[in-house]
């Protein structure tokens, strides 16, 4: 039998992705598990293992991946401790206190608070359930087959542009973060919806150029586009490829 990990499925379509009640909660396992996933500010790609939380890479390790990994598959079923320790460890002997470790680390990675969760939530004296809202960072499927994303790049360092608004500033609060005096603390939005990609100044005090152009109004980008915000210039990048032979992988690296 053919291992899955061999196999590139095309992508579900976004109108797929819905439950049996048809409300829009679905679970990590209704997805592609090729495909890159989005719960509050973080991305996992199982694919290329991954994880990136406010546009930043987490540089976890296996485990704490793998852990990630089998909450989601098992959303939104709470798994006990013996399954993790089984799944995890296997036969090796580790204390409970190896795993409430492992959850500890994983939840600051991504944000989560053990008093107040909005991820994984503790079930006390069973185990462990991922409960927060996740969705598929779906490319976008065209007329002619081929599937597009949409990416940031500056030198090596790239990050993947999902559906939704997307705030470049110094604030910590933006969604991708240009840590550079020039840039004001909310400075530019990017927009992707279906089919295209809008750049938008937000009043900042230096402005936006695209292409060597004042940003005034809205912009479309197009592939290859430069976008300089203060001092650092970023490319717009606009990829695609085969959906039905190629499985698409995201890497999202930044701290700009």
């Amino acid at each position: 039998m053919t291992p899955i990990v061999e196999c590139h499925c095309k992508p579900f379509a976004l109108n797929d992705q819905l439950t049996i009640d048809g409300s829009r909660r679905g679970t990590y396992a209704r997805y592609d598990k090729f495909m890159p996933v989005v719960f509050g500010d973080c991305v996992f790609d199982r694919a290329s293992r991954e994880l990136t939380c406010r546009g930043a890479a987490v540089h976890g390790g296996p485990k704490l991946l793998a852990l990630l990994e089998l909450l989601l598959d098992a959303k939104p079923r709470a798994l006990t401790k013996d399954e993790i320790h089984k799944s995890l460890w296997g036969a090796t002997f580790v204390s409970d206190a190896t795993l409430t470790s492992l959850v500890a680390e994983l939840r600051a990675a991504i944000g989560d608070d053990a008093r107040s969760p909005r991820f994984i939530r503790t079930i006390h004296g069973y185990g462990y359930s991922f409960f927060g809202e996740v969705s598929a960072a779906t490319p976008h499927p065209g007329s002619d087959g081929l599937t597009t994303t949409y990416r940031l790049i500056v030198g090596d360092r790239e990050i993947v542009l999902p559906v939704g608004d997307h705030v470049l500033g110094r604030s910590g609060e933006v969604s991708i973060l240009v840590d550079e005096a020039g840039v004001s603390r909310q400075h530019a939005r990017i927009t992707i919806d279906a089919h295209t990609a809008t750049l938008r100044d937000l009043g900042s005090k230096n402005g936006t150029i695209v292409n060597g152009s004042a940003v005034e109004g809205p912009v479309r980008l197009t592939d290859g586009a430069t976008i300089l915000l203060g001092a650092t210039a970023l490319t717009f990048r606009i990829v695609e490829a085969i959906g039905s032979t190629e499985t698409l992988t995201v890497r999202s690296r930044t701290n700009l």
